[in-house]
């Protein structure tokens, strides 16, 4: 029976039939749920800056509206233009649209994932960053909403798969389908954001390194070629995605500059203070992804920090046995595919504690960094394994056990947190319960969605209960952009800038949105904690105890897909509240 279990494990087509089915599944998440996410607060005007940036090559390179629209200009726009350019021939509600389009990104970035990490550790490796990753609320989640910030970290982390990759197989040269992808990777990076120019390090380094490694002085040299042919084609995406950063090409290094003296008025919250971002403390970044990362991505990580340990000892036997030089000479390439993860990790994390730059919304920014993370606590976990199974069945079986426990009960938070699971926290601070009021909540008001169609539900009851008798008319504040609701309300309802002139008060329950007067008419909440709240001012009505679960609109006479927002709409109100 052992044998037999021994065999099936090492199949290399069942291993394969798990990588399919584990994708599989993830897609069919992503379709039967991209609709359950609210518009997030940068949406509207992200949007615009596509159509803008499609304006621009629309009017013969005249209409220059997008190189002074806010401070947008300073982002790639390859999500945008590509949301923007087949919105009107996607047959769904904008919003919803681009919820699906962020999604299918985060799922080329699973994929690139599973590339990586097999390419370290072996398929199993790769099955297994790809589930922790899926349930990592700040991934898993984030990709419908995070619409900046997933897609480029999909793209860094195909980015840093060619970058090991071409490591892996150093002295010789890259084949050109490599070639080809590193360029594509880096340029898609760099059409996102100016953040790509870490991918460009990382390739840098690696190269470095394997050149004293192989004692081969004209290894760049006979790279060159090929690394100009990837140099062209990434800046060709630029261009294309990017035109401001070329127009003149010191533009590039003018956005590289704002953003790491970025500084405007917000405040954060951050270890139960609120403090403004140009005052946060430099571990800031580094504490968020201590806190933000699931548990069984932690015991990960423990174990390759165990794991490095053990082979720094072999290591260290090996090198008096037979010197660092016949060493290096064994190990060359392995030590050339692990290094760019390594300093994907480690780079960023250096880089905030070391500059400083003013940070919010936890580790949004610095999203990218999650992949490689997971890889490496992939790598550590199936490493530890093997060891301990080595040394004895019960070993293996109770590190098993520990690690699927973990897994199960990750993705049971993940669950339940749907669909804000890019609030959740781990245990190191109590979960999402113990996090509340000490970190940032739901700072992209994702919840405002739901809250809005529990006001719907609760005025239906309301008419139902007393026909004829309820008003036609409502107006509603919302503190948060005015589309994150109007998108899912209907004609009746009018948005009002002025609170006292609301009925109703729609509020995502974040920094400054937290202490709305009136009575408190319906709540959004998932595992204890409060996402966003509807507040009765009308001052005639009691609490209405309502249900969270949202019905269907048929029979209600409410269209929740009426369109979201205009190019004038955008480049209107919501200018003034944009945050970068």
């Amino acid at each position: 029976m052992r044998s037999r279990l021994a065999r099936l494990w090492r199949s290399a087509t069942l291993t394969r039939v798990a990588s399919l089915t584990v994708f599989a599944g993830i897609a069919a998440f992503i379709l039967l749920t991209f609709r359950d996410y609210g518009v997030s607060n940068d949406e509207p005007v992200q949007h615009a800056y596509g159509q803008l940036l499609l304006n621009w090559y629309a009017s013969g390179f005249s209409d220059e509206s997008a190189f002074h629209y806010i401070n947008l200009y300073l982002y790639g726009g390859l999500f945008d233009l590509i949301a923007a350019g087949l919105q009107p021939y996607v047959p769904l509600p904008l919003y919803e649209w681009r919820h699906l389009l962020s999604a299918s990104f985060g799922f080329v970035g699973l994929i690139g994932v599973w590339r990586l990490a097999r390419l370290l550790g072996g398929e199993k490796a790769g099955i297994l960053a790809v589930l922790m990753l899926a349930v990592t609320g700040m991934y898993g989640g984030a990709m419908f909403t995070h619409t900046k910030d997933v897609p480029f970290a999909a793209m860094m982390v195909w980015s840093l798969y060619c970058i090991a990759a071409l490591g892996a197989r150093l002295p010789e040269l890259p084949s050109w389908r490599l070639v080809v992808g590193l360029g594509v990777s880096v340029g898609c990076a760099l059409g996102l954001r100016v953040g790509g120019v870490f991918a460009v390090f990382y390739l840098m380094v690696t190269l470095a390194v394997g050149t004293a490694l192989l004692r081969d002085p004209w290894l760049p040299v006979r790279l060159l070629p090929r690394l100009i042919v990837s140099g062209l084609i990434a800046l060709a995406i630029m261009a294309v995605t990017w035109p401001w950063s070329v127009l003149p090409p010191s533009n590039f290094f003018t956005a590289m500059g704002a953003f790491n003296n970025f500084a405007f008025d917000l405040k954060t919250l951050f270890n139960g203070e609120t403090l403004p971002i140009d005052q946060l403390p430099p571990t800031y970044m580094s504490e968020y992804l201590l806190i933000k990362l699931p548990e069984i991505t932690l015991m990960g990580l423990v174990a390759a920090l165990a794991m490095a340990g053990v082979a720094l000892l072999r290591l260290a036997r090996e090198v008096r046995r037979d010197g660092t030089a016949n060493l290096l000479a064994r190990h060359p390439r392995r030590l050339l595919a692990v290094l760019p993860v390594m300093l994907a990790v480690a780079v960023p994390v250096v880089f905030t504690l070391i500059d400083h730059p003013p940070l919010y919304n936890g580790i949004r920014h610095f999203l990218f960094v999650l992949p490689p993370v997971t890889v490496l606590a992939a790598f550590g976990l199936t490493a530890a394994w093997r060891m301990l199974a080595a040394a004895g069945p019960l070993p293996g079986i109770a590190f098993a056990t520990l690690a699927v426990g973990l897994f199960g009960f990750n993705a049971d938070t993940f669950a339940r947190l749907h669909p804000y699971q890019y609030v959740g926290y781990n245990q190191l601070v109590g979960g999402t319960a113990g996090a509340w009021g000490r970190f940032e909540g739901d700072y992209w008001g994702a919840s405002l969605e739901e809250a809005s169609l529990t006001l719907l539900h609760g005025l239906a009851q309301e008419a139902a209960a007393a026909p004829g008798k309820a008003p036609l008319h409502y107006k509603v504040a919302v503190c948060a952009e005015d589309v994150q609701v109007s998108t899912h309300l209907g004609p009746e309802f009018e948005m009002v800038e002025d609170w006292d002139d609301a009925d109703f008060v729609i509020s995502a329950r974040n920094v400054g949105c937290d202490n709305v007067p009136g009575l408190t008419y319906a709540t959004i909440s998932r595992m204890g904690v409060p996402m966003a709240s509807v507040f009765d001012v009308r001052g005639k009505n009691p609490p209405i105890e309502l249900p969270v679960q949202i019905p269907d609109d048929d029979g209600w006479g409410i269209d929740f897909n009426a369109p979201a927002v205009s190019l004038q709409e955008a480049v209107g109100p919501q200018v003034a509240k944009a945050k970068p």
